[in-house]
Parts: C-alpha cells; structure tokens; sequence
C-alpha cells in the first residue's frame, strides 16, 4: 500500500518534472522568436544565453499546485516573521562572461566557500579533485563580487527541501552568461536518487523525460537542508558545515511566501559577501 507521505512525494516529483518540460518548450519558444526579431530589427538579443543560466527549481507552478494542493476558498497564509537582518550597502553586479573561465585552482585541492548572508555564515567545503570546473567557477565569480549582495529567491519546503541561490536578478532566469559541465553525477553520497541535507549542488537545465539540458550549469546553486529525493542529475559540489546548517534551517523555519511549499523564503536571504579560499 502506497501510504500518504510516499504519494505526496510521488507527486512532487511528478510536477518537478512537468515544470521541466514546460521551461525547455518555452526556451525553444523564446529562441524562435528572439531569433525572428533579430532577423527584422537586424540587432543582436543580447538576452539569449539567459535560458542556459536559469536554475531548474525556478518556480513556474504555483497555480497547478495550488489547485492540487489547496482548497479554491483557502487565504493567503499569515508571513511568519523575518529571523534576518537587513542586507549590507550595496548594488548587485551586472557583469557576464561569454566563456568559461580557465581552470586557475589546484584540481587536486580542498576549497571552503563562506556565504556571509543576512541570516548569518554558511560555511561550504569543496572539494576541486571531484567538481574542479564548478570550484573554479566559483572562486572566479566570487572574486569578481558576483554574488555580492544577491538575494537567495526559493525555497521549497514540500517533496524536496531546499534553498536555492546564485541568481544576479533573484527571479530565477540569471547566470553568469557561460555554463560549465556537469560533474561527479556517481557521488557515493547519492543513494537511492537522495541528495542528503548538508548537500550543496548545482541547478541545471537538464530535462530527464527528453534528454536534453546536459552540462548547462551557471552560477545558481540549491542548498539541501533536509534529505530530498532527487535524481543524481545535478552536480554536487559542496558539503554545509554544522553551524551553517543551523543557519540553513533558521531560513527554512521562517517558512515560504506562498503557502504551498514553493516560493520565495519569508526570511530575507541576502548573501552580502561571498568568498573563496583554499584550504
């Protein structure tokens, strides 16, 4: 017998998969007609290479969830107070990059990544022997000031549990403007398509129903806060310390924006510093 929590799950998996499909047909869309516009006004869409950069927990569900998950005559839930402070000074960079960085870390090295957000520090270590292009995204984009002043936009509480950030615009469709290979895809961590909390790894565009979407990686990354089932398609580069944990579960306790499990966090999640340094 199928019990509750098992259907739940199945179900959450089911409309991740269908918020896939439907983001690679709409790229396919906005390619044609970016493409069809470019030809008549003979200008170059500077905005294309946008659809490699959005992370695939961007969510584009709510209405679909709502009437799966939700009676029509339930209320906007109560927003549960802000356990964070108020982001540093400061303006998000702009800047993008057409290619790939050249690999500069040791690939035989250990790197710890510290996010300094609002909410207080999460500590990730990396390891560049099993994820050396996506430390060394990384270390190049943090030094740049990339994610400087960022916002983390979504965090899903229901199905799979985590915190997703890394994206200039904080909407979900920004990136670094090149995308970087998956990796270490056969970590022994992953058993039984689980991404255990603790695990930080890379959003992607890869879409398992056709295939397509393979080493579409950019700068946005999902923080798991409690075991997720998931299938191993996304690189996992990073493992949160103890006291980034706590911090981690601070966020997702204050809760999401919509009620229905998926939507941005009520906590305010500004990473007001980010840094790279090898350990």
């Amino acid at each position: 017998m199928v019990t509750q929590e098992q259907r739940r799950r199945q179900l959450a998996r089911e409309k991740f998969l269908r918020q896939q499909q439907r983001r690679t047909s709409a790229r396919r869309k906005t390619r044609m007609r970016n493409a069809v516009i470019a030809s008549v006004l003979g200008v170059v869409v500077v905005g294309s290479v946008v659809s490699y950069a959005t992370g695939v927990f961007k969510n584009d569900d709510k209405k679909t969830n709502a009437g799966a998950e939700a009676s029509p005559s339930a209320s906007a839930p109560s927003k549960a107070p802000d356990p964070c402070k108020k982001p540093a000074a400061g303006k998000v960079k702009t800047a993008t990059w057409k290619k790939e960085p050249a690999i500069t870390v040791d690939k035989s090295g250990k790197y710890n990544m510290d996010l300094q957000t609002t909410c207080g520090t999460i500590d990730i270590a990396m390891d560049a022997s099993k994820t050396p292009h996506t430390v060394n995204s990384f270390n190049f984009l943090a030094a740049k000031g990339f994610f400087d002043h960022t916002k983390c936009h979504r965090l899903v509480t229901s199905g799979i549990y985590v915190l997703q950030c890394g994206d200039p615009q904080g909407t979900g469709t920004g990136g670094p403007g090149y995308t970087i290979p998956d990796e270490n895809l056969k970590d022994s961590r992953l058993k039984g398509n689980v991404y255990p909390a603790g695990t930080v790894a890379m959003a992607n565009q890869y879409n398992a129903s056709t295939k397509e979407g393979r080493n579409t990686g950019g700068s946005q990354f999902f923080l798991v806060y409690q075991d997720s089932q998931l299938p191993a398609d996304y690189t996992p580069f990073g493992t949160i310390s103890d006291s980034g944990m706590k911090v981690l579960k601070k966020i997702a306790g204050a809760g999401e924006s919509t009620g229905q499990g998926d939507g941005a966090p009520n906590a305010t999640v500004v990473i007001n510093k980010a840094t790279v340094k090898k350990s």
